[in-house]
């Protein structure tokens, strides 16, 4: 027996003319890392990387900034980029991963010199289901967002049916992303 879910799909790809994989392929690469800080910083005309270790002091550190919240993966190492426009400092490009349903999800996040979120944008999803946190209009929840907000689906960020998990985890790893980048470069305690 059919659920009603795989009906309605077989109704919709058969009336758009569209195969059942063009419609559920939800996973995939879609930035690599060269090419994800321009997602997240489109201004900058520089861009400088560097890789930090994943010491047990920067975890302790970052913890302490992220108070009860628990990220679902421990980087080995984080990818930081370090956006310019001109001389002028953009911000910073952190590459994060956290857990979705089963896999991780890869995105960067934007952060700017005041602490606030610029940009986020996912570079690689690995789950059936939940792609659309990729969509541009889920993302831009994220800006302006600080340490400070719980980054939490029916709390300050609006969910997606069927993607819980995948929204929690991106707020997860935006907001340990913005803990490292208070603790690599703000480390004034800021938002």
């Amino acid at each position: 027996m059919l659920s009603r879910r795989a009906f309605a799909l077989g109704l919709m790809t058969h009336a758009a003319g569209l195969l059942p994989s063009e419609v559920q392929a939800q996973e995939g690469v879609f930035l690599t890392e060269a090419a994800a800080p321009a997602a997240v910083f489109p201004r900058a005309t520089d861009f400088e990387r560097t890789i930090v270790p994943s010491t047990p002091e920067l975890r302790a550190q970052i913890q302490t900034r992220l108070g009860a919240l628990r990220p679902s993966l421990w980087e080995e190492e984080y990818v930081i980029f370090t956006a310019k426009h001109r001389a002028m400092l953009l911000g910073y490009g952190v590459i994060v991963e956290e857990i979705g349903k089963h896999q991780p999800i890869t995105f960067i996040v934007g952060v700017r010199p005041d602490g606030k979120v610029a940009e986020v944008a996912i570079m690689a999803y690995r789950e059936p289901y939940g792609g659309e946190v990729r969509y541009p209009r889920f993302l831009a929840q994220y800006t302006g967002k600080t340490l400070r907000d719980p980054l939490l689906p029916y709390r300050d960020i609006h969910n997606i049916t069927g993607a819980t998990l995948s929204c929690q985890s991106i707020g997860q790893g935006v907001r340990k992303a913005l803990a490292l980048v208070h603790v690599l470069f703000l480390k004034e305690g800021g938002s």
